[in-house]
Formats: C-alpha cells, sequence, structure tokens
C-alpha cells in the first residue's frame, strides 16, 4: 500500500496493438491488481459539472479506468490532495483503502470501469469527509 498521497501513480494495462490496423485491445490480468476482482461496475452519461465519488472505503480497493473520454480523479489521504485525469483505456488508477476520492469534470462520453476488491457493504464506506479526517487524525 502506498503510505502517501504522491506514491499513487497510474499503472499502465497491457495493450495489444493488431498489426492489421483492427484496433487495440487490453487485458487485465492478475499480475496487474494486487486483489482479486470481487465486482465490476461502470460510471457513465455523467454531466460534465457532475461529481462521482466524495467518499473512502476502510478496507476495499478500487482500480478505475478511463474506458472512453476523460476526468479526473481527486485523492485525499487527510492532509494532501492531488488530482489525476485520467483518459487512456490502457491506463488505470489504483486507489488503496483508506483514500478520499472524488471523480470530477467528465467529458462527453466519459465510461469510468471501476474493478473493485470486494461487493458492495455499506459499513466500509466513510461518506462524511470531516469523519475521514478525524480517522486520520487518530
Amino acid at each position: 500500500m502506498p503510505l502517501h498521497i504522491n506514491d499513487i501513480q497510474l499503472t499502465d494495462i497491457k495493450k495489444i496493438s493488431d498489426p492489421d490496423g483492427r484496433g487495440n485491445l487490453s487485458v487485465i490480468e492478475n499480475d496487474v491488481l494486487p486483489f482479486e476482482i470481487k465486482r465490476v461496475y461502470y460510471l457513465y452519461d455523467v454531466p460534465s459539472d457532475g461529481t462521482r465519488g466524495g467518499h473512502a472505503h476502510k478496507e476495499l480497493q478500487q482500480f478505475l479506468i478511463a474506458l472512453s473520454g476523460s476526468f479526473d480523479v481527486v485523492l485525499d489521504d487527510g492532509k494532501t490532495r492531488r488530482s489525476i485525469t485520467l483518459n487512456r483505456p490502457n491506463k488505470g488508477l489504483l486507489i488503496p483503502s483508506g483514500v478520499w476520492r472524488e471523480l470530477e469534470n467528465f467529458s462527453a462520453g466519459a465510461v469510468c470501469l471501476s474493478l473493485v476488491s470486494a461487493e458492495y457493504d455499506e459499513n466500509d464506506y466513510i461518506r462524511e469527509y470531516s469523519k475521514f479526517t478525524s480517522i486520520k487524525r487518530g
């Protein structure tokens, strides 16, 4: 697990280019993620001024990919905030547990794929930022 928010970086996803120019194929295999995928979902038709996320997880890890278009992921570890733009389907962002995330600035037609380490559990969510920062302070 990254110890600092600046340790969170984009991850390359294997890209196979067709020699006949028929497009590309990207593959996510066991060596890309540090967890077994337990749930897959995707966001789409998010208005450009809309936001998603706005929470942290106690245990769940998440891997985000912009399958189409682009969006920004604002990460916050309780001390530092930074924004990473996702705009390539062969790049992903691994968000470890204990990191606040907000998704914003969606382009038209953006699709965000989310691969996660656990099935949905409301008890794993921290939905109030003040509670999140309180937990981070110990």
